[in-house]
């Protein structure tokens, strides 16, 4: 039996040749493909979930949920060898950051594009009185937005000025100051 013996900087030279660097660093897809691609993605995936999902639940806005859902499958595609080379996944990485951007930029500098961007605000509450319209138009329950009122510290909704759900699914309330409160209370009385 024979015994082979190859020295470290053999056996490195070995591996690195085993290694396709082209494959690895020459996109396979013109990058403005990967582009139009990324771009076309974002925007249709963008408008699907403005018109689907007015309102978000929790802090994380739509554009940051739709980055964040993007990046994490662009870049597992890159790292994973869907793509052919990493060139590829980082064009797509960088178009979808780029989207992300002119969209938060354009919101930014021009608030009809903000509008367009994010829900205004909606009623739930006016002068102490449910809006249940506007309820149902959300899909909230009398008992979720109790919820909500009774974590702002406010256990009667007749205490409640305004509440609206804002863009970002919270609850943002208002309640009357004690003078006001009692002067609601005598008119009802």
């Amino acid at each position: 039996m024979k015994c082979f013996h190859l020295d470290s900087s053999a056996l490195k030279v070995t591996m690195l040749n085993l290694i396709d660097w082209k494959a690895i660093f020459v996109p396979d897809v013109s990058v403005i493909e990967i582009f139009l691609r990324g771009s076309i993605m974002y925007l249709s995936i963008f408008v699907l979930l403005r018109i689907v999902l007015k309102r978000q639940t929790g802090t994380l806005g739509m554009t940051d949920l739709l980055l964040i859902t993007l990046l994490a499958d662009a870049s597992q595609n890159a790292m994973a060898g869907e793509y052919k080379s990493v060139p590829d996944g980082i064009v797509l990485v960088g178009t979808i950051i780029f989207w992300n951007y002119a969209f938060d930029w354009l919101s930014f500098r021009f608030p009809r594009f903000e509008r367009l961007i994010e829900p205004a605000p909606l009623p739930l509450v006016k002068h102490g009185r449910l809006l249940r319209r506007n309820m149902r138009q959300e899909l909230i329950t009398e008992a979720e937005l109790m919820g909500q009122l009774r974590e702002h510290g406010v256990a009667d909704v007749s205490k409640v000025k305004e509440a609206y759900i804002e863009s970002d699914g919270q609850v943002s309330v208002i309640e009357y100051d004690q003078k006001q409160n009692e002067k609601v209370k005598r008119k009802g009385m």
